[in-house]
């Protein structure tokens, strides 16, 4: 018996038409309005941007992305479901089916990019002066620019962020029904790998007409082409010219594979935490580190076993998400934003006598007393300076701090209260770590087959 055939109710046609009204249309708020006027209203004029297109905010981007100053063309989902000539429904459809309104949204910013109004620079990638070259001589010679599959001309990765409202699932709660739909999921990152680059476009150079041929890559694993494809030589004539890879105009994407955890907030007692692998691509690789806890929106996708694994597997297949958009729950101190209230704050301080006392009776101030206890732990957060003595011996700055004391004098909550100011700091107990998740481990990394520094079902330092 055959599958029952489905026709879907949604028209891709309109779909790129209300996309291509919001994006053309789009206005910024007043408030990020007047701070991008206050940022890079001299740079936009010095690189001829006209003020019109400044106020719109994703023409604008777009003009920057033509101008090679961004590579990262962002759609909040939040604009989108305040555009006025946009519905919820819109909103839902890309939430539900992200991958393919990704190709829906790139496929109207290729028609809608803008010319560059600056000028190709030594700092450009090849692949820019390349396709500098060609237009040039396809203006000298009349002839359309033909041949250039669109993945090569897109010098931007664009991403969708979730909805302010979306809830952050945990890793066992991402079920079967989420596959291809928008989601956020929390967890700490236990694992990262390096990056590499990822073949996107493949080229080639055939050695008897000399014609190029590009191989748009979708999978991991790939056929390279051998024969050439050219109709005005080889196959006019029956030759059989042998293609040669070319890989200063082949197209590279950044790619990472992370490794996140559940809290340990959200294992059931007596389970086991469960895992999920990310696949973080473009600019946003380098942003996660071992230890960080994050809310990771992308597509939740399948993947095939491939080689001997997809033998050994069947029909089983593996999941990852594919990230959209990274929040790190706890920032660093140097991504901290400082502002005059912040400054002035820090000025008082400053001038107080009893700075010394005043922070530590700010740790956990709801706990009464242990003044010497939170002083202890004030020093271990603020470290001290590493010294080099004459003889070159080494006096590291941090300090450690064992808390001993009898049950019930909220020595757990003063230790909970610190992770929680520390950017880096992480909250075990004994149930929730083990002896190998209290120190660092080296494991093999299984798509790299390099050693990656991770950590199990713990705390890593």
């Amino acid at each position: 018996m055959s599958l029952t055939t489905i026709s879907s109710p949604v028209i891709y046609e309109e779909e790129k038409t209300r996309i291509r009204d919001f994006l053309s249309k789009f206005k910024q708020e007043e408030k990020d309005l007047a701070q991008n006027f206050a940022n890079i209203d001299i740079e936009d004029r010095a690189n001829g941007i006209p003020a019109e297109i400044r106020s719109l905010k994703y023409m604008s981007q777009l003009q920057r992305i033509a101008n090679r100053e961004e590579s990262m063309l962002v759609v909040d989902l939040e604009d989108v479901y305040s555009h006025e000539d946009s519905t919820a429904e819109l909103v839902s459809r890309i939430r539900s089916n992200t991958h393919r309104y990704v190709k829906l949204f790139s496929e109207v910013v290729d028609e809608l990019m803008p010319i560059p109004t600056k000028d190709i620079s030594e700092h450009d990638e090849v692949i820019d002066v390349i396709l500098h070259q060609r237009r040039e001589r396809n203006a000298q010679l009349e002839e359309g620019q033909t041949g250039f599959p669109p993945q090569l001309l897109r010098r931007y990765s664009l991403y969708f962020q979730p909805l302010k409202s979306d809830v952050a699932l945990a890793v066992r709660e991402v079920r079967g029904s989420s596959i291809g739909k928008l989601i956020t999921v929390r967890g700490i990152v236990t694992r990262v790998s390096e990056v590499k680059p990822l073949l996107q476009v493949n080229a080639y150079t055939c050695e008897v007409c000399g014609a190029e041929t590009f191989q748009d890559i979708s999978n991991k694993t790939f056929t390279p082409l051998a024969d050439c494809g050219n109709e005005a030589e080889c196959l006019k004539n029956g030759i059989r010219g042998t293609l040669h890879m070319q890989t200063r105009a082949c197209r590279f994407s950044p790619f990472q594979e992370v490794k996140i955890q559940e809290m340990a907030d959200q294992v059931p007692v007596g389970h086991i935490p469960r895992s999920m692998t990310v696949h973080v691509n473009g600019p946003l690789t380098r942003q996660m580190n071992p230890g960080d806890v994050v809310h990771l929106g992308g597509i939740f996708l399948p993947i095939p076993y491939t080689g001997f694994q997809a033998i050994r597997a069947g029909l089983l297949t593996d999941t990852y998400l594919e990230v959209h958009h990274i929040y790190q729950l706890k920032k660093q101190y140097t991504e901290m934003e400082s502002t005059p209230e912040i400054e002035q704050a820090l000025d008082e301080l400053a001038s107080n006598p009893q700075l010394y006392q005043t922070l530590a009776q700010s740790i956990a101030p709801e706990i009464y007393g242990h003044e010497d206890v939170k002083k202890a732990l004030l020093l271990l957060l603020v470290g001290g300076v590493t010294k080099l003595t004459g003889d070159g011996m080494k006096i590291r700055g941090d300090i450690n701090v064992c808390l001993m004391g009898d049950p019930g004098v909220a020595k757990s909550q003063l230790l909970k209260y610190i992770s929680k100011i520390a950017p880096r700091g992480v909250y075990t107990t004994g149930k929730g770590s083990s002896g190998v998740g209290l120190t660092a481990a080296v494991m093999r990394d299984p798509v790299t087959d390099e050693m990656v520094l991770g950590m199990w079902a713990g705390a890593l330092f």
